[in-house]
């Protein structure tokens, strides 16, 4: 059987229960004018299906000369893809990779045994003010491919598979919902789409995935008789038959989800593992700093400076 830490053979199932588990609220923090709201990992919820991280940056507004400057870190055990609204950012890595991440496309970094990235707003970008908008989220991996090698995929915003009517658009970033499949490779049954709904749209939660949610971005939708504003993620019970319908200034909404994972993991910085014998291991190697012989090597394009280990 699949882990799922929410799942208790003793509670009441169809009537009896809430079509909602959970609502979490992100907690908000204050990074020099530029602010992330944090879902995942929540207090009540360490993943939603594979997802075990969840961030809203921005949105945010910056001066000429300002702007993003996410230097040179480090992952293992985890793939992640910064999906963007507004704004661009400059996404370099260990592998070589040098590629901007833009509004509706897909970066989608697969760190396994260990990768190092930086994340900026350079060249260009810095001549004038500009916006950002997006979503940061980390995939967890399955154990077995925990330690396979890093690689990257880039899927273009037309590459992605777009179902429109009935007053809603929705764009499958990864994985597989609604009869479509996203193109680049995930590791374990998955579905993240993009959802913008008109004023009164209804959308359905994908009914091939043990463990669902849904962030709202914008506006505000109706389940099951209540209604929840932007900037809150709802978890559904696995087996619900789920609809949001948009409320009166439409709404734009992600869903995630998939099949829980094999187990539990833990966090630590910016490693995910299933055992924390990998998170020491992932610590000692980025903390000796050797780049040229070691588990961690910096990008070459992007190599002057990096993020020590926190104490």
């Amino acid at each position: 059987m699949s882990w799922n830490p929410a799942l208790d053979p003793e509670i009441p199932i169809g009537d009896a229960v809430d079509a909602i588990e959970t609502v979490i609220v992100p907690r908000a923090r204050d990074l020099g004018g530029f602010e992330v709201r944090r879902a995942l990992p929540a207090p009540k919820r360490q993943m939603v299906g594979p997802f075990i991280f969840f961030d809203q940056m921005g949105p945010a507004e910056f001066l000429t000369g300002q702007g993003i400057d996410v230097r040179p870190h480090p992952h293992i055990g985890l793939a992640t893809v910064t999906y963007l609204y507004k704004g661009k950012i400059h996404h370099r890595d260990s592998l070589g990779t040098d590629q901007w991440i833009e509004p509706g496309a897909v970066n989608w970094m697969v760190a396994g045994h260990g990768i190092t990235h930086s994340e900026r707003a350079d060249g260009d970008m810095r001549s004038a003010p500009h916006s950002l908008l997006g979503l940061q989220t980390w995939v967890a991996l399955p154990e077995k491919d925990e330690e396979a090698g890093a690689s990257f995929e880039h899927a273009a915003k037309d590459a992605l598979p777009l179902l429109e009517g009935e007053g809603k658009q929705v764009r499958l970033i990864l994985g597989d919902a609604y009869g479509a499949r996203a193109p680049v490779k995930t590791f374990s049954e998955t579905f993240y789409a993009d959802a913008l709904l008109e004023a009164g749209a209804s959308i359905p939660m994908p009914d091939n995935h043990e463990d669902r949610g849904l962030y709202i971005l914008t506006g505000a939708v109706t389940v099951s008789g209540q209604t929840f504003e932007a900037g809150q993620m709802l978890v559904f019970r696995p087996g619900d038959r789920i609809s949001a319908k948009a409320g009166e200034a439409g709404a734009r909404v992600m869903l995630l989800g998939g099949a829980t994972m094999d187990g539990p993991r833990h966090i630590w910085w910016n490693f995910v593992a299933s055992s924390k014998d990998k998170i020491d291991a992932a610590k000692e190697a980025w903390r000796a700093g050797d780049w040229a012989h070691g588990r961690f090597k910096l990008p070459p394009n992007d190599d002057s400076e990096f993020i020590p280990a926190p104490n």
